[in-house]
């Protein structure tokens, strides 16, 4: 694992450590978290927590960071996630992504056509978005265009990333994460 990878791995990990810590009560327990808001996923459920930021980790290896955090933006805008997008949004600006690519990430293909993405991030975006939203499964001239891009190894990577921030973003939006906290 690269050191950005696990700087990132780790930087998804404080947050949601962090969220968890400071919406927790002292004397919290199961029925009030449930009478007050949502369950702590990462208290109730450390082993799966653990288990998800391992996969998240190990998903990012050999990926451009650059990538990852577009493939991560887009993917918690389809699924209305907003503590994630915030997350990466952050993520992304400190890494260097400039303003103009973050804001058009929503209409990749419209500024694509502009050059703001390369074929290689616009084939990563629309595998995003097929394997986020699964319109009836993965369309093959999907697969395929993203095929032409990425290495076996790297695609695999690649579909392990869009598994894992769909997977972050269900649990943000079940447990009613806040933006900008944690």
């Amino acid at each position: 694992m690269t050191t950005t990878t696990a700087t990132t791995a780790q930087t998804t990990t404080t947050a949601m450590t962090e969220q968890t810590a400071t919406t927790a009560m002292p004397e919290e327990t199961a029925t009030t978290v449930r009478q007050t808001g949502r369950v702590d996923f990462a208290k109730a459920a450390p082993k799966a927590f653990k288990a998800l930021i391992s996969l998240d980790a190990a998903a990012r290896e050999g990926l451009d960071p650059a990538l990852v955090e577009l493939v991560q933006i887009r993917s918690s805008q389809l699924n209305n996630c907003a503590y994630c997008l915030h997350m990466h949004t952050t993520d992304a600006h400190k890494a260097g992504e400039s303003n103009e690519r973050i804001a058009l990430v929503g209409v990749w293909e419209e500024a694509g056509k502009g050059g703001f993405y390369t074929e290689r991030e616009q084939a990563a975006l629309a595998l995003t978005e097929a394997v986020t939203l699964l319109p009836g499964g993965v369309p093959d001239e999907v697969y395929e265009w993203a095929a032409r891009h990425f290495e076996e190894r790297e695609l695999a990577q690649l579909i392990a990333l869009i598994f894992t921030i769909n997977s972050w973003n269900r649990i943000a939006v079940t447990t009613r994460k806040v933006p900008g906290q944690g």
